[in-house]
């Protein structure tokens, strides 16, 4: 080896949308689960993907449905969707105006890229589903996010004056991580607020089965002046049990969905055939499934709610759909410490802080898992709480 080599590793520069998202990220990435950890911390249903939906998938790749398919998506599962999106919109839906996404994640980017230009200001509730800032970020876009009110709903005074020449709101409905669902009243302030400006929405209504209310669930694509500006971004993985299949869909303005669709074909290509396959018979046969998921979500989230109940130290939230709950706790800790000590005591919790600056002081459970893992997982939440004082 010659004298003046070297065994250092050589050093690149990345681009500077990666050091963007490094900079604004609040994402965390937990230690791997281990076989004696209870896992309360991930947004995934515990139920097997329905018999239906893989049946089809099988029968797919039987028949050789394993080639490309077209760059929106199989026709078939969008003549589908459009149908269905025509009664939640209560207006025509085209499925020339359907993109199928290689899952929600891969929408929200398609849409969020295709709509931001560096500079461009994005309002996001705070807190809320981290994922939003880190795209807006990768975009060169500048986040705003908007503190809510202290029943977690919107503070709609404070988002007027947010929404004052923003680009863009991007949000959840039901809500990740509150588990809030967002009223016909909020939406249509929403619609009022925005009328007369150039603002677009993007609105995440991945949970939009899961709506314990009692009251019919407002999308707001239902809503005149909401629906002409309006991305609506959703994924199979949360109503149909498809977290691995990675198939999810935006639908909206017909030149938003054409900017969406060459960001995505860029990045992604087209869909996998089979998988379309098995999400059109999630569409066509999977209502009673997820009505049976849903009814045992509604348990599991009571089951919760009365085990939590009896923590000391922490001032539950009111979820009304999704699978979580947003409890805040009284010691004088970070969130994220405050997670890594439950873990030493078995149990995996999301930090509150992931979700935005007002989510600090708040932890995010998730009672997508069975009922024996959510009160003992309860259990050692309150064993470690105990063991912090």
């Amino acid at each position: 080896m010659s004298p003046t080599a070297t065994t250092e590793p050589l050093r690149f520069a990345t681009a500077e949308a990666v050091a963007r998202i490094a900079a604004a990220s609040r994402r965390t990435q937990q230690p791997q689960s281990r076989g004696d950890l209870v896992s309360l911390a991930m947004g995934e249903p515990d139920f097997d993907t329905p018999a239906p939906v893989t049946e089809a998938a099988y029968a797919a790749l039987r028949a050789g449905r394993t080639h490309y398919s077209p760059l929106l998506g199989e026709s078939s599962l969008r003549e589908a969707l459009a149908e269905k999106l025509t009664g939640i919109a209560g207006a025509p839906a085209r499925a020339a105006d359907i993109l199928i996404t290689q899952g929600g994640t891969a929408g929200l980017a398609a849409a969020l890229l295709a709509i931001v230009d560096p500079g461009d200001r994005v309002v996001v509730p705070d807190p809320t589903y981290s994922l939003y800032g880190d795209l807006v970020s990768m975009a060169g876009g500048t986040v705003v996010p908007v503190p809510l009110g202290p029943d977690l709903h919107w503070d709609l005074d404070r988002l007027a004056t947010a929404l004052d020449g923003a680009r863009l709101f991007v949000f959840c409905n039901p809500v990740n991580p509150t588990g809030i669902v967002h009223t016909r009243e909020e939406l249509r302030t929403l619609a009022e607020l925005l009328d007369g400006t150039s603002t677009l929405v993007v609105s995440d209504e991945a949970y939009a089965d899961l709506d314990f209310t009692g009251r019919p669930f407002t999308s707001a694509i239902s809503l005149d002046g909401l629906r002409e500006r309006t991305v609506y971004c959703q994924t199979f993985s949360k109503s149909y049990a498809m977290t691995g299949w990675r198939v999810g869909y935006l639908w909206g303005p017909s030149d938003l969905i054409q900017a969406s669709a060459r960001i995505h074909n860029t990045f992604n290509g087209s869909m996998n055939t089979f998988v379309q396959d098995a999400a059109l018979a999630a569409v066509v046969h999977g209502a009673a499934d997820v009505a049976r998921m849903r009814a045992s979500y509604e348990g599991r989230r009571e089951i919760m709610r009365e085990a939590l109940a009896t923590v000391p130290g922490l001032t539950l939230s009111s979820p009304e759909g999704a699978f979580y709950q947003f409890p805040r706790y009284d010691l004088d800790l970070p969130s994220v410490e405050v997670v890594a000590a439950l873990r030493t005591h078995g149990v995996a919790v999301r930090p509150g802080s992931e979700f935005g600056a007002r989510g600090e002081g708040h932890l995010r459970l998730s009672y997508a898992a069975g009922p024996e893992s959510i009160a003992e997982g309860v259990r050692r939440l309150a064993q470690g709480f105990a063991a912090l004082r």
